[in-house]
């Protein structure tokens, strides 16, 4: 079979969220023709008036004649590269759902041409793209897999909210079905990477190293969870105890928080997923994400605690600044600020949330929770700055911020981040962090 060559120019990128959006404009200012594709209507309509909700890419960058957008299925017809970028959520069991995934290979399988290629960015569980994508591909195509397409696994990188590195930034790891699918691969994304290409022995192998990257993460943050649990029982402050140790050089500085969104505190379930199908027992990586799904409860006892040895009314009003997932990005989803104020309110306290960023209706969908604006949530007793949001650090005075949220400039301020200047701390506040 013919595998298009890197001339031809015809790439549809299928998912148009964090990760999908910039790809597919990455590919549209190098002169691609890019055909964005999403399912949801209202997101393209925003798109085509140079509004994007994720603040992944610049009003200018979707205006480029290279690059449309259309919700209609057959527009994918002809492309000689499908790129599927689609969320990997879990659902209430932790178990992998892979419903977008599925969704989207049938859509690429219905509309797939012979000689053409479709990769998978999404993370998954190693084996995935062959065993699940695959089947699906040849199921609604009625073609094969190495006799009339190809299929490649190039695992999303996207920081979000890391205006320091973008997507052409990230050194990008590439794997196909064939050594010709994975040179052709190789040659598309390194005429926009210009971090460079790795090219990864087989697609479990890259699928197995996308996974691990967020695995890993998720362990050390749930090491100084626990760490931080310990040290509070022994009073003390867990930032100055890493403070201390990375004066060394090999020592890793991770943080203690809050781990949720759609990659660190969901990702390790896929591999764990895996590991319980071919009857192993990954006892470390469940470990790890049970200290963190724990941190909520944890960091909501500790505010009862110290509000409680403060004389705080009780229940107290508590006032949380910022609900997404990690600072400056708009999106909340799996945010474990969620779970902080609903243990909270298990406790009685009265909380009011305020967030810049998040997005109120989808908020109040899937939270059934509601956005307050900054002088909505004043007169609080405590206040937990939860996100560290530029909004809230601006002048770097977050302390006016906090201090203007509370009753008569006084009361708890819970710094979950460890953003606020201990110094620079008002007499009449007492501060806690985590």
């Amino acid at each position: 079979m013919s595998i298009p060559s890197i001339q031809s120019k015809s790439i549809a990128v299928i998912g148009l969220g964090y990760v999908g959006l910039p790809v597919a404009v990455a590919f549209a200012a190098r002169g691609f023709d890019v055909l964005g594709f999403d399912i949801d209507r209202g997101r393209l309509a925003e798109l085509n008036e140079g509004m994007d909700r994720t603040a992944s890419v610049t009003s200018l960058e979707l205006v480029q004649e290279t690059l449309s957008f259309s919700a209609d299925e057959e527009a994918l017809c002809g492309r000689d590269v499908m790129i599927v970028a689609v969320p990997t959520p879990v659902d209430a069991a932790k178990r992998p759902d892979l419903t977008p995934f599925q969704k989207a290979a049938a859509t690429a399988g219905r509309q797939i041409r012979p000689g053409a290629i479709v990769v998978f960015e999404s993370t998954v569980f190693p084996g995935a793209t062959e065993d699940v994508g695959v089947p699906i591909l040849e199921r609604e195509s009625g073609l094969r897999l190495g006799v009339d397409f190809e299929v490649g696994y190039s695992p999303e990188r996207i920081n979000p909210g890391d205006t320091a590195r973008d997507f052409s930034d990230i050194t990008k790891i590439v794997s196909a079905s064939s050594a010709q699918a994975s040179e052709t691969l190789a040659s598309l994304y390194g005429a926009v990477v210009t971090a460079g290409i790795h090219k990864a022995p087989s697609i479990k192998v890259a699928e197995a190293a996308k996974v691990i990257e967020n695995t890993q993460r998720d362990l050390n943050i749930a090491l100084m969870n626990e760490l931080a649990m310990l040290f509070h029982q022994m009073g003390i402050d867990t930032r100055d105890v890493i403070e201390g140790s990375q004066t060394k050089w090999n020592f890793l500085p991770f943080q203690p928080g809050l781990v949720g969104g759609h990659c660190i505190g969901v990702d390790p379930y896929y591999l764990t997923h895996k590991a319980h199908e071919i009857g192993f027992s990954p006892q470390v990586i469940l470990a790890g994400r049970g200290t963190n799904e724990a941190m909520p409860a944890f960091v909501a006892g500790k505010i009862i605690q110290e509000s409680v040895k403060l004389g705080l009314p009780m229940p107290p009003k508590v006032a949380v600044l910022g609900l997404t997932y990690k600072a400056d990005v708009p999106d909340t989803r799996n945010s474990k600020v969620v779970d902080l104020i609903r243990e909270l309110e298990r406790f009685g306290a009265e909380v009011r949330v305020h967030d810049p960023l998040a997005i109120p209706h989808q908020v109040a969908e899937e939270y059934d929770l509601t956005l307050h604006d900054l002088e909505d949530i004043s007169g609080a007793h405590a206040v937990i700055l939860a996100v560290p949001h530029a909004q809230f650090l601006q002048g770097g005075n977050g302390w006016r911020t906090v201090a203007g949220v509370l009753k008569n400039g006084s009361g708890l301020v819970a710094d979950l981040p460890a953003a606020l200047e201990r110094t620079a701390a008002p007499e009449n506040i007492t501060l806690w962090r985590l």
